[in-house]
């Protein structure tokens, strides 16, 4: 069975360099959203198995996405994938409830398995950021 995921990004060319490389590895990217905002709206219909969500965007953040996402569906499956390395983002990181983070750039088979450990009920968070949790 092929794999449903919404792809959060601000930036379009990521975006669909992603939805290229994830949908040649038969994983059907079913939206793309701009922004946390757009990111809940196609949660609400779509219900993915799985958002990729990027956290620094205009207007709404990954973390608004989040929290909006988690009030639809506590158990949906939310892999942050960001560039984001500030101290602030780093300590609110510590406080979300967020199955997987993935720092950019990232190798694609990392997200890959990412991806399928989250689907299946695991977690993927770095070291780094587990060991201050």
């Amino acid at each position: 069975m092929v794999t449903q995921v919404i792809i959060v990004e601000d930036d379009p060319d990521s975006a669909d360099i992603l939805t290229e490389y994830l949908e040649m590895k038969e994983i059907k990217v079913v939206a793309k959203a701009k922004d946390g905002k757009e990111a809940v709206e196609y949660y609400s219909k779509l219900k993915p198995e799985v958002v990729l969500l990027d956290i620094i965007m205009p207007g709404y953040d990954g973390f608004y996405a989040l929290e909006r996402i988690r009030e639809i569906d506590n158990n949906a499956k939310v892999i942050f994938v960001t560039a984001a390395t500030n101290a602030t983002t780093q300590a609110r990181l510590f406080q979300v409830n967020v199955d997987g983070i993935i720092f950019k750039p990232f190798e694609i088979d990392y997200l890959l398995e990412t991806i399928n450990i989250v689907k299946n009920g695991g977690k993927r968070i770095p070291n780094s950021i587990r060991a201050q949790i």
